[in-house]
């Protein structure tokens, strides 16, 4: 109590500190960098990521794309491959002048090699940069290289992939942050019961969203899912926060005289329920910390983060807030549309076997279609998406001209005898899909000593330490078809060379798909297993965190299931950020039930007569909470073109709504089948009637 009397006699001070942190808030948030690249967030020992780091060390090379250039003279584009060294940070551009003069036709090359690289209509150029894939140096080089190639040319590989990403989320988010803030407003308007208050609950949330961000700046960078995501996720799930807050205040006051005192006594009510509350979201978004893949730590910490901060500034800004606008809220207040439930309560708890059947009937399929969508998932980033953006023309471009789906790199110790080397470089282009390997022998042969090439070819593929071998893939990045193909390039590279490391969009997609298919078994036990000592040490119970979890999960099953119902496929992080999420952010529901549901039972009342009564008050809370987190993010999920963002976000506001419904349905049906067994496991019930 000590601590709600001192923010009501601080009210001042505490608004005035929270616009003072506003600054350093804002600034934070705009000198934070965002990492655009997927494959960043990959576990530092694999040898993909080994090897990437090798390939800039030794040879100064880091991120790599093809350019298509079509209809343009010979001469021509050497001018343009001239112009494209200039740019800062291109390291090299190699095209057939890398290796002959143009007095010399392209003819002459070995026609496997010719036609490699040209078409009646186009050739083909590799550029390396010195910078890494996603760096903003390299995302400036794409964007320079656009410029100065013009429309006759297609850039692909990753770094204009995340180019056309980055600037498709900056375009994107502060208008979808708009429709997310403004339905929300709607929906409290509609459901709560002041005109004025959803302002002043989004001022709130909003300072405590920038608060968030802004020390973001102290993890040195965030991805872009989480920038995407954070403000949405954040105003979603902390909401029912500044809810609590204004109905306690509201009780409180129409008990006393002291507004003062009200709002002490309601903070202190707050604070309990909000810190129970807040518990189980935070233990969902820590459990993405569990991940193997780093995404998931960057995700669950900047979320942990902030719903506390907003749990902090539910029980100390807005309480401020409230009080400095006491006149003009209590003005504004209009009555509720939400009805009272005792007729809806009283009809479902009647009805409880029919739910009962039901919830058996929807156990198996439910259960099934989510497993189905989980081995449906997509991890080709370029499927996230629109199909008239540049990156995925230039993708489309290089298919039809070159047959090339994905490239490949090899890094191949330089001490490899060279007829070793080239035996390598016969055997991997045998197998199936790949078009063609480039390296020095493939230009030589092996006959030809390296060491009479003069050093200006040599630099381009070979270091002191190792040799670098390009191949062309016909098989799309992602597919089971590329992931044969790599396991079988894997083998023949370590027969020759032990320490050789593979590497290339489609190797690091494929660990990416190894280690995310651990780590959603890994996150979805720890979540489930966090939450459900969560609720066994707040419900005091051995029986409720096993039903309660089961409702929820239910909820999860049939919402991630959906996908694989209506031939839809997802992007490989959602089920696993969305199940944690969902069971983490909705199970709050099911607690506030079933917290009212022991209070009646262990007052006396039957077990129809409490079920009801527990259905009857917690129906408009748990309304309000469910439709606010479906109207913060379901107008996002109708407005981005990037399908992470808009697939997490219909799936949440969709999650929403089957975990509201699967509350108010069958819990109170689990509740009455299952209250002998609940009375005799949980502590402060009585055990006989």
């Amino acid at each position: 109590m000590r601590f709600a009397r001192a923010v009501v006699k601080s009210r001042v001070v505490i608004l005035i500190v929270a616009l003072l942190l506003l600054v350093p808030s804002v600034m934070g948030m705009l000198r934070t960098r965002i990492n655009y690249d997927m494959l960043d967030y990959l576990p530092g020992d694999m040898d993909t990521v080994i090897g990437q780091n090798e390939l800039m060390k030794d040879f100064g090379k880091g991120a790599f794309s093809f350019i298509v250039v079509q209809g343009m003279p010979e001469q021509d584009v050497d001018a343009l491959k001239t112009k494209l060294e200039g740019v800062e940070h291109v390291e090299s551009v190699i095209w057939y002048t890398s290796f002959a003069d143009l007095s010399v036709p392209m003819e002459m090359l070995p026609k496997k090699l010719y036609s490699a690289f040209n078409t009646d209509d186009a050739t083909l150029m590799a550029v390396f940069f010195d910078s890494s894939t996603s760096a903003d140096e390299t995302m400036q080089a794409i964007r320079e290289i656009r410029a100065i190639a013009g429309k006759q040319c297609y850039v692909s590989g990753m770094s204009a992939l995340v180019t056309d990403l980055k600037d498709l989320c900056e375009r994107e988010e502060p208008i979808y942050v708009g429709i997310a803030v403004a339905l929300a407003c709607a929906a409290m308007m509609i459901f709560l019961d002041g005109w004025l208050v959803p302002f002043v609950f989004l001022a709130n949330i909003g300072l405590a969203i920038l608060i968030n961000l802004g020390s973001n700046y102290f993890l040195g960078e965030i991805s872009y899912i989480t920038k995407a995501l954070a403000a949405v996720l954040q105003l979603a799930v902390t909401m029912d926060y500044s809810i609590f807050l204004w109905n306690a205040y509201n009780e409180q006051r129409a008990k006393q005289d002291d507004r003062l005192e009200a709002m002490a006594l309601a903070i202190r009510e707050t604070l309990i329920s909000v810190v129970g509350s807040s518990l189980t979201t935070i233990a969902g978004f820590i459990a993405l910390c569990f991940m193997s893949y780093m995404l998931g730590r960057d995700l669950g910490l900047v979320m942990a983060k902030g719903v506390l901060l907003g749990v902090i500034s539910c029980v100390t800004v807005l309480p401020a807030l409230i009080l400095l606008l006491d006149k003009p809220l209590q003005k504004t207040k209009h009555r509720s549309i939400i009805p009272r439930m005792g007729a809806f309560a009283r009809g479902i708890v009647k009805a409880f076997p029919v739910f009962l059947v039901v919830l058996a009937v929807l156990v198996w399929p439910a259960w099934n279609s989510y497993n189905q969508t989980q081995s449906e998932v997509y991890y080709d980033m370029a499927s996230c998406l629109p199909q008239d953006i540049d990156f995925v023309i230039a993708n489309h471009k290089l298919r039809d001209e070159f047959d090339v789906a994905s490239t490949h790199m090899a890094l191949v110790d330089a001490s490899v005898p060279q007829k070793d080397v080239a035996a390598m470089i016969d055997e991997m282009e045998k197998v199936d899909g790949i078009k063609y390997v480039l390296g020095l022998e493939s230009v030589i042969g092996d006959s030809v000593p390296k060491e009479m090439l003069p050093e200006s070819i040599t630099k381009l593929l070979q270091s002191d330490r190792w040799e670098l071998l390009l191949m062309n893939s016909e098989y799309h990045v992602a597919s089971d078809a590329v992931g044969a193909q790599i396991d079988q390039l894997n083998a023949i590279l370590k027969k020759y060379d032990p320490t050789g490391m593979l590497i290339g969009e489609a190797p690091c997609t494929k660990d990416m798909v190894d280690v995310t298919n651990h780590d959603f078994q890994v996150v979805s036990l720890v979540s489930v297993l966090a939450i459900f000592v969560i609720i066994l040490l707040v419900e005091r119970s051995l029986s409720l965190p096993f039903i309660l979890v089961a409702v929820i999960e239910l909820a999860i099953f049939i919402n991630l299931g959906l996908p694989h119902v209506m031939g839809q496929s997802l992007p490989f992080i959602a089920p696993i950020v969305i199940s944690t999420i969902q069971l983490g952010a909705t199970v709050d529901y099911a607690i506030l039930m079933t917290t009212r549901y022991k209070a009646e039972r262990a007052a006396g009342q039957s077990k129809k007569d409490a079920v009801t009564t527990a259905l009857a008050t917690s129906t408009p809370s748990i309304i309000v909470s469910g439709m606010g987190l479906f109207a913060a993010t379901f107008g996002v999920a109708m407005y981005s073109q990037i399908d992470i963002v808009r697939s997490m976000c219909m799936l949440l506001s969709r999650g929403a709504l089957i975990s509201m419904v699967c509350v108010l349905l069958f819990l109170p049906a689990l509740l009455m089948l299952c209250d002998g067994l609940i009375r005799h496991t949980t502590l402060g019930m009585k055990v006989k009637e």
